[in-house]
């Protein structure tokens, strides 16, 4: 490839070269017979790694009849253990060699590694033997915490049963309450697996009962298993073949894929995961996107094996990737239906749309960056489809977006991955719930066009004057708590202005209880507050959260010539006030005694300058100042 372009060539213009043929006919290039002389240490890597993908074996899935594929999930609280199982059974299957050095294998995101969390589900595909037959296992690990559970419906999808892993210390916890009803409500085969039985506190026999009176699933029916210590785990994969069905598919049909998730390749485009309902597709066949109704031609298709692995071709009921050249963001639409050219068929029921919670002002800290941030959350959006954007500016910072999230943490690990994986520096602003408010004014139903509107952004809230109500989201929240702290959460619940829906007694020492709450309440510290069981906290925050505003602002203001007043405000009411004082200059030091009323003259004339200075003078907010208010916790 070296010799192709040419010795002459600088190494800078040859790369530049490579590059450019690499994206628009990869897969196509012939590798070289030989290692050529002369090329620079980037061309001999990129030879080597692109020669070793071309001649990988490609996978003959046809062998795999439907009876023999078990497509499932493996869904918990956070910390029970489930990508600690998902590596056992990696190992199980030969997928992938047994090390110690395998510590959560499929969870590939660096802040996935630095959290110790999962936050994106990730496939593999296993092949199994067992009593004379060959099995295709397609695993799909998601994540735990609640920020995610977008992640988690979508996985489900693609599976006919799911595993679900409970911690033999801590029990049943409101995310394997959530999560169950997610599989339940998918009319999903559910396997109880009782995990971490090494442990010197776990009391198994417990958590079965529990598990039997929350789930209703027989207690005989719960497997126990060290996912760390590999015990019993053998048995998790057989109950895999023996409880959970077959895939319902038609191969003799025309093609029906879903795509349950995404990634982008700067070379390869979009990277889409499918899950294929109904007939085959290979290299060379012409899809169509039911959502844009493009016609895109399939340069690659394979399993995950963790990794990549190319097939010849996919077959109904089977779980892979597939490459089709789509370069352009919009062209990959989680939950989109894709099939094969002039053989159209009825789309796939796709998804609901993830509603987002929680809304944050994301701004490049240098204008200049702008383009390059918008390229960034685009493409970072294909991977996480439940982030909503909407175009956004402000008088200080710029042009910039307001973004949706399921939470707090989602907030957070998207803001990281912009960080680590495009190299983005973001100014991210104070978080909000939407509202809504019914309008009674006519002239605003007018300009709106309806008469209740949501509110994203807080500068767009219409004056108390104008509306006849404010609405504002209410979340149905599960406590799972040790009956000796129910008195004191009940408290903490109570000072959220929360309204009690149900109280049970799941065992002698555990109890869950089911409030309404206000969004708002919950968002930012709630978590914190329950984990320390504190309850002194007062119902209105406006005036708390207004006067904190008002003094981290008065700290980064520049003092002037002139007094300058800080103001928070609610409408039109004023909450909290902070001024920052004047410079002031001793107009009274040339005085060497005489008489007072000289002194109070110069006086006089200083306070007229200042008060006309008032009146004319602009203050320019620097940009730090801003960064430096948004970015600040105020402390508690």
């Amino acid at each position: 490839m070296w010799t192709l372009m040419g010795r002459g060539w600088s190494q800078g213009r040859a790369l530049a070269a490579l590059r450019a043929a690499g994206t628009a006919q990869r897969g196509r290039l012939e590798p070289l017979p030989t290692p050529t002389r002369g090329a620079p240490a980037e061309f001999r890597a990129w030879d080597r790694l692109y020669t070793s993908a071309e001649r990988k074996e490609k996978i003959d899935m046809s062998r795999f009849s439907v009876e023999n594929i078990r497509n499932f999930s493996i869904i918990a609280h956070v910390d029970h253990g489930k990508s600690t199982l998902a590596d056992r059974l990696l190992e199980l299957t030969g997928t992938i060699d047994k090390t110690k050095k395998n510590k959560q294998v499929l969870d590939k995101l660096q802040v996935e590694r630095e959290r110790g969390i999962t936050v994106k589900a990730q496939t593999a595909s296993l092949f199994y033997n067992w009593e004379g037959k060959q099995y295709l296992l397609n695993l799909i690990d998601t994540p735990g915490h609640v920020d995610f559970s977008y992640e988690v419906s979508r996985s489900l999808s693609a599976c006919q049963g799911v595993l679900l892993v409970v911690d033999a210390n801590e029990g049943i916890q409101a995310q394997t309450v959530a999560n169950f009803f997610l599989a339940f409500e998918a009319q999903l085969s559910v396997i109880p697996v009782i995990n971490k039985i090494d442990l010197k506190n776990a009391d198994p026999e417990r958590v079965e009962k529990q598990i039997e009176k929350v789930f209703d699933i027989p207690s005989d029916e719960c497997i126990k298993i060290s996912a760390k210590l590999g015990t019993n785990v053998e048995r998790v994969l057989q109950a895999v073949i023996e409880r959970i069905p077959p895939p319902k598919v038609h191969r003799k049909n025309p093609l029906r894929a879903l795509v349950f998730d995404s990634t982008f390749d700067q070379y390869r485009g979009v990277i889409a995961n499918v899950a294929l309902f109904d007939g085959v597709v290979s290299k060379g066949d012409k899809i169509v996107s039911a959502h844009t109704k493009k016609i895109h031609e399939v340069n690659e298709v394979g399993v995950l094996n963790p990794n990549e692995q190319p097939a010849h071709k996919l077959y109904a009921g089977q779980v892979g990737y597939l490459i089709a050249g789509m370069k352009d963001v919009t062209e990959a639409q989680i939950g989109d239906t894709l099939y094969l050219h002039k053989q159209q068929v009825e789309p796939l029921p796709g998804f609901k749309s993830a509603k987002p919670m929680v809304f944050a002002g994301m701004y490049p800290i240098d204008q200049s960056e702008y383009n390059n941030l918008k390229s960034a959350i685009e493409k970072l959006t294909i991977n996480d489809s439940s982030v909503t954007v909407h175009r956004d500016s402000s008088l200080a910072l710029g042009a910039g977006w307001r973004l949706g999230f399921l939470g707090l943490l989602h907030m957070e690990v998207f803001n990281q991955r912009l960080e680590q994986e495009y190299n983005a520096s973001v100014i991210l602003t104070t978080p909000t719930v939407p509202y809504k408010a019914v309008l009674s004014s006519a002239k605003l139903i007018k300009e709106y066009r309806e008469k209740e509107i949501t509110i994203i952004n807080p500068a767009q809230f219409p004056e108390k004057s104008k509306v006849t109500e404010y609405l504002e989201p209410v979340v149905l929240g599960t406590i799972i708590t040790p009956d000796e702290y129910t008195a004191k959460v009940m408290m903490l619940c109570q000072a959220r202005r929360a309204v009690q829906k149900n109280m049970i007694f799941i065992d002698q020492n555990r109890v869950m209880l089911k409030y309404l709450f206000p969004l708002n309440e919950i968002v930012v510290d709630f978590y914190d507050s329950l984990k320390s069981l504190s309850s002194g906290y007062a119902r209105d925050k406006a005036h708390s959260v207004g006067k904190a505003i008002c003094e981290r602002l008065k700290d980064s203001l520049p003092r002037q010539l002139f007094e300058i007043a800080i103001q928070a405000a609610v409408g039109s009411k004023i909450i909290a006030r902070e001024t920052v004082k004047a410079y002031r200059k001793n107009v009274l030091a040339k005085c060497y005694g005489g008489d007072i009323t000289r002194k109070m003259k110069l006086l006089k004339r200083q306070a007229e300058g200042k008060k006309k200075l008032r009146k004319v003078g602009n203050i320019e907010v620097p940009r730090d100042a801003f960064i430096k208010v948004l970015k600040t916790q105020s402390d508690k």
